[in-house]
């Protein structure tokens, strides 16, 4: 009875010096009041509360002064009550230390302290958790459900309804190992209440065949599905009922993500530990007016919610907080970034000719739109100062980002200085070259490789050389390049990865654009800007980013859009090719090419696979060639051809010796061939949103009008929605919006990025938190530069943790 006595007292302790926040318990003081009012009722004296939380914090502490006083007096009379006489003996034997009768209380490990502090955790499951990114109790505490399962109230398994997430419990009937298909075994479990039974079905799972037993209480949790004619649970969460632990049921139970080797309830167990022992020591990052003011949980209570939520309320509120947190600390990286760049710097100023950019614009052979003027003015007010410039040129395909570019690259020539693009493929490198020849005043001839500096006397009272840098070129042609741009001979270079080699180096070089940028890694765009002292900065990205993403990715560089299309571009007008009309989508692109138009068919694979069951380009190829269009020029491009093998195919579909280009999505960017006006993408629902904008942005590009035909023989309910979106509008930015929704950050880009933020409670979509968290960090940055404040000693310390690796954009090195 002491003990209980104790850990009360202890609790009510921990409770005053929290400030009455009922939060020194993780889900609050009710459920451990509720216990002790069963177990001691009438010991203590004072009336224990029907509800800790709905007292105000004036009633919470007059309440707890009354208990922590009646404590003390029983804990003394209990102290009297089993205090006894030592007998001679004892006496005798006092010096002599005895065994103690229980083993010692867990300490209270710090939070940097390895999981291993935790009793009961050994090495080889400390492995494991390491899989998770867990090896901390901080980790641990931070180690949030991906779910909750609430078995607070479940359903009657007769009312369960297929497509939604439900909870039902009943008793285990027959548990047993079955195949589920050619290769694949998995647990077949029937499930029964008084209402009746249903199956839950978990593939590539024994062992829960093995394990579970009839008659043992069992709750399930996910959503039903209707299997021939039958309600089934398909992989859905469960929890065997054990009436000695009540941690598991009958509340918010919350499913972690696992590991092999690691499980659900022992998960479970850890994490609760860590919260009891070392929740307390989780420092508050943001000040009390902060909290206020955006209306914010306090910290330890918005993990203990997050954890074991009192409700849906309770959890939505946890989670804005803690995503704030993320999505605070992130913006304040890329503010703190962007003040090192440019503060640690001094560019070289740029002085802007006016005369020289208005000869350039009256040369084009199109108006450039109000978005394009916009951002040529932005670029040169960047370039003129000594902070180097850092700044983002956001455009659609087409909108005409390489005008920008170039406009700036002859600024930086007429200063005396150098420029480069760098771009990820040698197909967008020969089309940049192509692209900045043409707005200079003519097109090079590149069949052979040949004439990779080009010059030019259209601007400057001197010539503008540009040249051309990438792997495909004959190593003397190379070496000569090398030597030219060191010497200064070459004012622009366009090239791949190639201008970041030991032996590329600048006389002068002074602006850097890179595009699509998304592409690069960390280290590759540092070595390009080592090339120069502090060059000024423009990433140019044909990628509608969704402004959440932008903030976080690229929230250190200053944007451009161009949301405007040049005068006379056509729409493009979108199908979706259901499997019966693929006939007439033929016919579609055999009567295209009668009139003298091309097209390309895109397929998402080199080779066929026995896993995805897609067209792949070789047979696309081989079947279109031979039985489609066998009357018709057809072309083969995939990234496994050498770099002359793509340059011979694409220049023979740019001089129209071929009517149809089949290709991977090695055409994505860079391609420009303004006769293309059919692009017919094959399995297209596995392509994103933002992914099939950009193919459809290869057509479109001349004055005739052009088609996107998206056939897809299958496609998943997400596809049928994407693919719907897909035929309703042009506008990038909306598809890109809508694809982060569906697909989610890290798939964006079409691949996986390891340097995306590792979120764990926030969302991308999070639109108004992200703003919230953007606004605060630059008030926070105003006042406190470099977070030299106590008020801001623990922002500081969370911000190193935070480190510099985690983004793929901006100017970090």
């Amino acid at each position: 009875m002491e003990q209980g006595f104790n850990t009360l007292k202890k609790v009510l302790t921990l409770e005053r010096q929290r400030g009455y926040s009922d939060d020194a318990v993780v889900g609050g003081l009710d459920a451990l009041l509720e216990r002790w009012r069963r177990q001691h009722a009438g010991d203590m004296h004072v009336p224990i509360p029907e509800s800790y939380k709905g007292l105000s914090v004036n009633q919470r502490k007059r309440w707890i002064d009354e208990a922590l006083a009646a404590l003390s007096g029983l804990g003394k009379s209990v102290g009297t009550r089993v205090k006894e006489k030592p007998s001679s003996k004892a006496l005798a034997t006092k010096a002599k230390p005895s065994r103690p009768r229980h083993a010692p209380k867990e300490s209270f490990p710090e939070l940097d302290s390895p999981i291993t502090a935790l009793k009961g955790v050994q090495d080889a499951t400390a492995k494991r958790f390491g899989k998770l990114g867990v090896t901390t109790v901080r980790d641990l505490i931070y180690l949030f459900p991906n779910r909750h399962l609430d078995f607070r109230a479940t359903n009657p398994i007769a009312n369960l309804v297929p497509g939604e997430d439900q909870t039902a419990t009943g008793f285990v009937w027959e548990a047993s190992v079955v195949r589920l298909g050619p290769r694949r075994q998995g647990s077949e479990v029937i499930i029964g209440d008084e209402t009746g039974n249903i199956k839950a079905v978990w593939f590539n799972n024994t062992f829960l065949g093995h394990s579970l037993k009839p008659n043992q209480r069992i709750a399930v949790g996910g959503k039903v599905r209707v299997f021939r004619g039958r309600k089934v649970f398909e992989n859905p969460e469960y929890e065997v009922i054990s009436e000695k632990d009540r941690m598991h049921t009958g509340r918010m139970v919350p499913i972690y993500p696992l590991t092999d080797g690691l499980y659900q309830r022992s998960v479970r167990n850890l994490v609760r530990r860590a919260l009891d022992l070392s929740l307390g020591k989780v420092p508050e990052l943001i000040d009390d007016r902060l909290l206020v003011r955006r209306e914010l949980l306090p910290i330890r209570e918005a993990i203990g919610q997050a954890h074991y939520p009192k409700d849906e309320d309770s959890k939505e509120k946890a989670r804005q907080r803690l995503s704030f947190d993320e999505l605070f600390l992130m913006q304040l990286r890329v503010l703190t970034r962007k003040r090192d760049w440019q503060q640690g710097q001094e560019a070289r100023p740029i002085t802007i000719d006016a005369s020289l950019t208005r000869n350039f614009v009256d040369a084009l052979p199109f108006d450039p739109t109000g978005a394009q003027s916009r951002a040529m003015e932005q670029v040169s007010g960047d370039m003129q100062g000594q902070r180097p410039m850092a700044r983002l040129l956001q455009g659609d395909v087409g909108s005409g980002k390489t005008v920008v570019a170039t406009g700036a690259l002859l600024q930086a020539v007429a200063n005396g200085a150098q420029g480069a693009i760098m771009v990820p493929t040698e197909i967008l490198a020969e089309q940049h070259f192509r692209t900045i020849c043409e707005l200079l005043g003519k097109e090079p001839d590149l069949r052979w490789g040949n004439e990779i500096v080009q010059s030019f006397e259209s601007f400057l009272d001197r010539p503008v050389r540009v040249g051309l840098l990438i792997g495909d070129i004959r190593q003397g042609a190379k070496r000569e390049v090398h030597r030219m741009i060191e010497e200064g001979h070459i004012d622009i270079v366009v090239g791949t990865q190639a201008l970041i080699q030991k032996e590329v180096e600048f006389r002068d070089l002074a602006l850097i654009v890179v595009d699509e940028q998304h592409r690069f890694g960390v280290m590759q765009r540092a070595a390009l800007r080592q090339k120069g002292a502090s060059p000024h900065l423009l990433v140019m990205t044909a990628t509608p980013i969704p402004r959440t993403l932008a903030l976080t990715l690229y929230g250190d560089l200053d944007v451009s859009i161009l949301d405007e299309m040049p005068t006379g571009r056509l729409p493009i007008e979108t199908k979706w090719v259901k499997p019966y009309q693929r006939n007439l989508a033929y016919d579609f692109v055999r009567e295209q090419v009668k009139v003298g138009r091309q097209a390309f068919v895109i397929c998402p694979l080199v080779e066929e696979s026995e896993v995805l069951q897609t067209r792949a380009a070789t047979k696309e190829y081989e079947w279109l060639s031979e039985e489609v269009f066998p009357e018709l020029r057809l072309g083969l491009l995939h990234g496994r051809l050498n770099p002359s093998e793509k340059d011979e195919v694409m220049e023979s579909f740019r001089r129209g010796d071929l009517d149809i280009l089949v290709s991977t999505a090695v055409v994505e960017v860079g391609i420009d061939v303004p006769n293309a006006t059919v692009m017919m993408i094959e399995g297209a629902e596995r392509f994103g949103l933002s992914q099939l904008h950009q193919f459809r942005g290869r057509v479109g590009r001349g004055t005739e009008k052009s088609y996107c035909l998206l056939l897809s023989d299958q496609p998943s309910e997400e596809a049928r929605e994407r693919l719907e979106l897909m035929t309703r509008t042009l506008d990038g930015f909306e598809l890109a919006e809508e694809d982060l929704r569906l697909r989610g950050p890290g798939e964006f880009f079409g691949t996986r990025q390891s340097g995306l933020p590792d979120l764990r409670m926030a969302r991308l979509s999070d639109t108004a938190i992200l703003e919230m968290a953007r606004a605060e960090a630059e008030q926070t940055m105003s006042r406190d530069p470099y977070l030299e404040s106590p008020e801001n000693g623990n922002l500081a310390v969370a911000l190193e943790r935070l480190g510099s690796t985690w983004t793929i954009g901006g100017t970090e090195a």
